[in-house]
C-alpha cells in the first residue's frame, strides 16, 4: 500500500496550490536545482513540473519576453517522476541503463512542431509553446542526441 505525499508543489516557491504543469525529458533534470544526487538514467518517464499562478507568470515572462529557461530555478526535490526501482543492489545484478533516446526524439519533434505552429494553429497554446521551447533548450543545453531534423 502506497502511503507517500501525492502532492505536487511549485517547482520554484514549494506552494501547494499549483495551476500549471509542464513535462521535460529525464535527462533535463541535471539543469534543475538540487538535482546532483539523482541518476536520471534510472528515471523511466518524463519528468512533470509544477507552477503556482505566480511563478508561471514568472516562468512566461523568463521564457517569452527574455528567452531563459527558467529550469536552474527549479528545484527537482519538487518534481514529479517514476524511477525504476533498484533490484541491482537486491539480485547482485546489473541492469542495461533504459535507452531514453526515442523519448527524446519524440519529445524534440513535437517541441519543434509546437513551436512552428504557434500563432497559426488555434489548438496551440501559448502554454504549450513555453514547455516545447523549455524541452528544446533543455536538450540543446545538454546536447543534442537526436537524430530529428
Amino acid at each position: 500500500m502506497y502511503t507517500g505525499t501525492t502532492e505536487k508543489p511549485c517547482c520554484l516557491c514549494g506552494s501547494e496550490q499549483t495551476e500549471t504543469r509542464i513535462d521535460i525529458p529525464p535527462r533535463a533534470v541535471q539543469l534543475m536545482d538540487n538535482s546532483d544526487p539523482i541518476a536520471w538514467q534510472d528515471i523511466e518517464s518524463t519528468v512533470t513540473v509544477y507552477f503556482c499562478g505566480s511563478d508561471w507568470e514568472t516562468v512566461r515572462s523568463l521564457v517569452l519576453d527574455t528567452a531563459m529557461s527558467p529550469l536552474s530555478r527549479c528545484n527537482v526535490a519538487h518534481a514529479s517522476f517514476d524511477l525504476r526501482e533498484d533490484f541491482e543492489a537486491l539480485l547482485n545484478d546489473i541492469r542495461d541503463e533504459p535507452d531514453q533516446q526515442p523519448l527524446e526524439d519524440e519529445m524534440l519533434a513535437d517541441a519543434r512542431q509546437t513551436i512552428d505552429a504557434f500563432g497559426t494553429d488555434d489548438h496551440v497554446e501559448e502554454r504549450d509553446v513555453i514547455e516545447a521551447r523549455i524541452v528544446a533548450w533543455a536538450l540543446e543545453d545538454l546536447g543534442e542526441r537526436s537524430e530529428v531534423a
